[in-house]
């Protein structure tokens, strides 16, 4: 993984500014772990109504991540296709463990405040990987 400043620098370029937002708040409030940035944004900003926008190549690992089930059961989230992880992912552990939660693709703007709740969104898979974007990026390639 690339250094935190790089990762941070590389989504500013790619947010908006409006919609989409790049902060660095995880090194901001000196947490780690998912579970515990999500337990400090959730109290420091209590009238928001967050929505996790993840991979299906996360929603297949997440069943490895410190106290994901704490995570999935505050926080409802949107899940992303991923070439090579969507089957696998929809089939995963996380996947079969939260089915009760999952909502059709077109209840997605019922998330903000539905947890635990998410959605698999059928849109055009990205196949670009962080991996390729740092070496675009190293080699002077704007991606």
């Amino acid at each position: 993984m690339a250094p935190f400043a790089e990762r941070l620098a590389s989504a500013r370029r790619i947010a908006d500014g409006r919609r989409v937002l790049a902060s660095g708040v995880e090194a901001d409030l000196g947490t780690r772990y998912t579970v515990d940035t999500m337990r400090r944004l959730t109290r420091l900003f209590p009238r928001v109504k967050f929505v996790w926008i993840m991979g299906a190549d996360i929603l297949d690992e997440l069943p490895r991540w410190r106290r994901w089930t704490d995570i999935a059961g505050r926080l409802p989230f949107a899940v992303l296709p991923r070439p090579n992880y969507n089957a696998r992912a929809l089939a995963g552990q996380a996947a079969h463990r939260l089915r009760a939660g999952r909502r059709r693709p077109r209840e997605a703007l019922l998330l903000p405040g539905a947890a635990p709740g998410w959605v698999f969104l059928p849109v055009r898979e990205n196949p670009v990987s962080a991996t390729a974007i740092r070496r675009a990026a190293a080699e002077g390639i704007v991606p």
